[in-house]
């Protein structure tokens, strides 16, 4: 009897009709487990994973298999996605075992969960012996089998302790992080480290503020670099916008297809401030590609924004994005055809599988005659028009609390940004305006969904699908995520209410998932138990719990004036501070926050009757240091700190800057407050 068929996952739900006996992560199974006296297989994967998609076709739609695991184990299926923290422990353990890790994950569990054996993907015979193996063991080395879990246990214990050695995060540790990280840059093709190559977009993140703070032009370029190098490669979708999850080779060509949430979202951020800070066309493109992608691909109306695009099309990984010239040729006619071959690097040869090519930017087009950029719009709108009538990859329309929030935080400020730089007489006006739109209903309607639906009696929970939350609480990267969302609403809208909740995620945060040594784990104190509690500060694909929440925390206490806040995150970030200097790759939010604390970070209130078209309020955005948050309305707006007592001065537009809760005096002019930002 497969259990899954009432899931809300959709990764449990591609399973629901496997001849495996599958349970969804119960106590249930557990018991079943131990009724039976037999061991447990947790697999644990995602619904756009590539590597997970073919495990299932070939062992878990076999009905060999079936009737091997169901009669000897009790089998689980996890998405990782929905559960993080049931993930987080088991994938420490597959790392203590293996030395490495990834999904699928294939556990082997006594009755209590504790794991025994641990790996990753097994093609269907090795697999079929695996099963095999496992069941004799448990059944004629119990004693070892035992002894073996034990270990393991003792292992993920250690990984997941709490009450390191702290210390202050400083400017020299910040120093020290931004050249640790100049010394692994990747000087020829950008980046960090070989293939795979996955998108920095956490480090770079922190370099931007980095060099805000120190005027680093080796931070600014290696941004710069990298940012170019990932928009002009495969990994870059250069038809409809978004990126992939990563590359398979060290130089962007040839990405693995999926188009995950957070990485765009992350991405987002990155080209945002880049052309914020520099006016770089090929970032203030990208951006608004990127802002296009979440909004018309991942948003749902009324609704969040979904998970993921699968990697694969009809089982075929890259089916929908890869190209040949003759197919160029076809869309486009024989002239265009080969123009676009030369502009996007298209040959006979190829560069993916089967002599079909990724299409990457092979030439400047940003920069460009207007003839040139008129042709490759052109270009561009006819390929993706064809490409639209091929199979598409399926979507993951999960709503996961912290990805939904890391994509609200993105399009706010990529909707400062384009509010500033508007220019009637750019020829992309019309589509700048058009995205900022969608752009702004989408980010709303995800911050409703959250408010509403995920918010359940003062408690977050992990996922949704179809506006039905699931039962999984939600994570201290949820709380973080969504905290910091809200306090970015907040600013957009000038209304109280975004930062009314965004306080009670944080009280319950404090509540509930600090640890004494100042950090946090990563599940609260009520949640259901686990072989450990997961608290893991580093940043990998998305910012730690830890990173987060610290992030949420500074916002907050600038935007309140509350400085225990602001003192918990300080705390919080000692508990980081010794990894950041050592290990900059895995710290990159935790650090860009840092650089926010130091700069202040600036509270930035302007007094006016025109918070959207404002000089002042551009100004500030324009130049706004890091981690400075900026309100602007009428004075004393209900539930709003920053305008509270702040009058107008001579009845003109005003801006107030403070810094650290020490305030300069209020300015009603452009340079002036400029002048103040510097």
């Amino acid at each position: 009897m497969n259990r899954l068929a009432q899931a809300t996952s959709p990764y449990l739900l591609q399973h629901a009709d496997n001849p495996v006996d599958w349970w969804p992560w119960c106590d249930e199974a557990f018991a079943e487990a131990k009724r039976r006296d037999v061991p447990v297989l947790i697999s644990v994967g995602y619904a756009a994973c590539h590597w997970c998609h073919v495990m299932a076709h070939e062992s878990f739609e076999d009905a060999q298999v079936g009737a091997l695991v169901n009669a000897g184990f009790v089998a689980i299926k996890v998405d990782r996605e929905e559960r993080p923290d049931v993930d987080a422990v088991y994938m420490t353990a597959t790392q203590a075992m293996t030395g490495q890790g990834g999904w699928p994950m294939t556990v082997f569990a006594t009755p209590d969960g504790t794991p025994f054996f641990c790996g990753t993907y097994f093609p269907k015979p090795n697999f079929v012996r695996l099963l095999e193996s496992v069941g004799t063991a448990w059944r004629e080395q119990r004693e070892a089998v035992l002894r073996q879990g034990a270990a393991v246990v003792e292992a993920i214990g250690g990984a997941q302790a709490v009450g390191g050695p702290t210390a202050p995060l400083t400017a020299a540790l910040l120093d020290a992080a931004a050249a640790q990280l100049a010394t692994e840059y990747d000087e020829t093709n950008g980046g960090f480290g070989g293939a795979p190559k996955f998108p920095p977009h956490m480090n770079l993140l922190f370099l931007l503020r980095h060099h805000q703070r120190t005027g680093s032009a080796e931070s600014l370029e290696i941004v710069r670099h990298t940012a170019e190098a990932m928009a002009r490669g495969g990994l870059h979708d250069q038809l409809a916008g978004g990126f992939a999850r990563y590359s398979v080779d060290a130089h962007w060509t040839v990405p693995h297809f999926e188009k995950m949430l957070y990485d765009n979202a992350l991405l987002l951020r990155v080209y945002t401030q880049l052309w914020r800070l520099t006016g770089d066309r090929l970032a203030r493109r990208v951006a608004r590609d990127t802002a296009r992608f979440l909004a018309d691909e991942l948003h749902r109306p009324g609704d969040g924004f979904a998970s993921a695009l699968d990697a694969d099309t009809d089982g075929v990984e890259g089916l929908t994005y890869a190209w040949t010239p003759a197919q160029l040729v076809e869309a486009l006619g024989e002239e265009d055809g080969r123009w676009a071959a030369d502009l996007f690097d298209v040959t006979e040869t190829g560069t993916f599988e089967s002599g079909t090519s990724v299409l990457r930017l092979a030439r400047d087009v940003d920069d460009a005659d207007p003839e040139i950029r008129a042709r490759w719009r052109g270009v561009v709108g006819r390929l993706l028009a064809a490409r639209d009538t091929r199979p598409q990859p399926a979507r993951d329309d999960k709503v996961v609390a912290a990805w939904n929030g890391l994509a609200i935080t993105a399009l706010v400020e990529f909707l400062q940004v384009a509010a500033w730089y508007a220019n009637p007489d750019d020829e992309d006006a019309n589509l700048m305006d058009g995205v900022a739109i969608v752009a702004d209903g989408a980010l709303r309607d995800a911050a409703e969904h959250l408010a509403t639906v995920h918010l359940v009696d003062g408690r977050l929970r992990r996922a949704s699908r179809d506006r039905v939350v699931g039962e999984p609480a939600g994570v201290l990267e949820d709380y973080g995520c969504v905290a910091e969302a809200f306090c970015a609403l907040h600013q957009l809208t000038g209304e109280g209410r975004w930062l009314e909740l965004a306080g009670g995620l944080l009280d319950v945060a404090l509540a509930r998932f600090a640890a004494p040594d100042g950090g946090f784990y990563d599940t609260a104190d009520d949640a259901e138990r686990l072989i450990a509690r997961p608290a893991d500060p580093t940043d990998n694909a998305t910012p730690s719990g830890r990173s987060a929440i610290v992030a949420a925390l500074t916002a907050y206490a600038a935007l309140t004036g509350e400085t225990r806040y602001r003192e918990v995150a300080e705390a919080a970030l000692s508990t980081v501070a010794p990894i950041v200097g050592r290990h900059a790759r895995f710290t990159g939010y935790a650090a860009g926050t840092g650089e926010a604390l130091l700069s202040g970070p600036y509270e930035i209130a302007v007094v006016t009757d025109d918070p959207a078209g404002d000089p002042l309020v551009a100004a500030a955005h324009r130049h706004a240091p890091p981690g400075a948050v900026v309100v602007a309305g009428r004075p004393d707006q209900p539930g709003v700190p920053l305008l509270a007592a702040r009058p107008w001065v001579d009845g003109r537009p005003t801006a107030y800057v403070c810094r650290g809760f020490v305030c300069q005096r209020p300015v009603t002019s452009v340079e002036e407050l400029v002048a103040q930002l510097r």
